[in-house]
């Protein structure tokens, strides 16, 4: 607690009002309570930075605070919190829980991920330029292609980050922003995350923000190695259950963290009480459920690579992975797998896919990922389909081509639903 910015003022408020309110002079100044749990683990971190006991009645979960206003003492001089859309306790908490799993100092919740991508592009000004890693999320594909690039004046390119020279060469006197996955979704390319901030460090004042969605901080903390902004899904893994739609940047400058502040509160995209109280709950056995997934899918990987019906699996925890040994240099702990993606091309045409996946019984059909179940899905029609087909046939996003979430079930089930869905090719 920071007593230098805190005041009790139930003394200021009139007559009726019993409770003693907290006051910071910024929410900002809330994550400074995490530094009692810097010295924790991960696992430990989750469960408790954001979820401390409850000051008033010792709740030991958060609070769901669905005020949307808050009194003030006198005109002009606000609580921490005013209005829900610029803030919340229930947000604040997540935001604590994020900013600690993340190595962070600061984070912002958003209504949905892509609420946390336009929130930070829009921190660009005409003229400016993004340089965007080509193998992207096809929302985010979408966005710089059809609305950010056409109506805005900002420059989109789309690099593939692998090829140093060709990244180099692609940043230019106005690049402000370089966009980053790893894994990259679908294709599950990974790239040497110390070394890409360094050339873009080297070469550009551009913020560098890396998606770690896939991997989540269970695996990797790209803020320690290199980069300026860390965005995750919350939707995928944090939350964990298919239950919640939300989005995250983590960042260590106060600068930029009161920048994007006030872009989410003017825009709106600042993420719910309920949503964050869903994303909360889920984050606390993140851990355990990254872990789990990381175990079953590479005994999916390894199986599916062996099937004579499967042309080629893509897995980071293979070796045959082709950047296995980067992967195992940004990971936090390689011991501790390699996550829950995957994909694989199987023996076929478009046809011979859509008799495959209509033939699972138990790993479920849809978008999305990063939840208890599993799920598959096709992206040249499915999450993919608005990226262009030329685009597409470049990244190897093929009619052949599936992707998969594996889930923490049992996974003898798992494999038993995969043979007799091939079989069924």
């Amino acid at each position: 607690m920071v007593d230098s910015k805190l005041a009790i003022l139930n003394a200021q408020f009139p007559v009726g009002y019993k409770k003693e309110i907290q006051m910071y002079d910024s929410q900002a100044d809330l994550f400074v309570m995490n530094k009692n749990h810097a010295h924790h683990g991960l696992a430990t971190r989750l469960i408790h930075a954001g979820n401390e006991v409850g000051a008033e009645f010792g709740g030991v979960s958060p609070a769901i605070e669905l005020s949307t206003t808050y009194a003030q003492a006198a005109p002009g001089k606000p609580p921490t919190f005013e209005y829900a859309r610029c803030g919340n306790p229930t947000r604040s908490a997540l935001e604590r829980n994020l900013a600690s799993m993340e190595c962070a100092t600061y984070a912002i919740a958003f209504v949905s991920g892509m609420g946390a991508t336009v929130t930070m592009m829009n921190t660009l000004k005409k003229g400016d330029h993004i340089l965007c890693v080509d193998d992207v999320y096809g929302g985010v594909q979408r966005y710089l292609r059809t609305i950010l690039g056409p109506n805005s004046g900002i420059e989109v390119s789309f690099v593939d980050f692998n090829l140093e020279g060709e990244l180099k060469a692609a940043i230019q006197p106005n690049t402000k922003m370089v966009w980053l996955e790893s894994p990259t979704n679908p294709t599950l390319k990974c790239y040497d995350i110390r070394a890409v901030a360094d050339i873009v460090h080297a070469n550009s004042d551009a913020k560098f923000v890396v998606d770690n969605t896939f991997f989540t901080p269970v695996n990797q903390n790209p803020l320690l190695l290199g980069a300026d902004v860390v965005f995750a899904s919350v939707t995928k893994y944090i939350g964990g259950h298919s239950d919640v739609i939300a989005g995250a940047l983590c960042m260590n400058d106060r600068k930029l963290y009161d920048e994007v502040t006030h872009i989410m509160r003017t825009m709106g995209t600042g993420l719910s009480a309920f949503s964050s109280w869903l994303a909360i709950r889920g984050s606390k056995t993140l851990e355990v459920r990254v872990n789990r997934a990381a175990e079953n899918a590479m005994t999916v990987a390894k199986w599916l690579e062996a099937h004579p019906r499967v042309e080629r699996v893509t897995y980071p925890g293979l070796p045959s992975h082709p950047q296995h040994e980067i992967v195992k240099r940004n990971m936090r702990n390689p011991d501790g797998g390699f996550g829950g993606m995957l994909s694989f091309y199987i023996k076929g045409d478009l046809e011979t896919s859509d008799r495959f996946l209509r033939a699972l019984k138990l790993i479920i059909l849809a978008e999305s990922l990063g939840g208890v179940e599993s799920l598959i899905e096709h992206p040249a029609i499915m999450t993919h389909s608005s990226v262009p087909a030329d685009q597409r046939a470049k990244l190897g996003i093929a009619d052949n081509f599936i992707r998969m979430s594996v889930g923490i079930e049992h996974c003898p089930d798992l494999l038993e639903d995969l043979k007799g869905a091939l079989a069924a090719m």
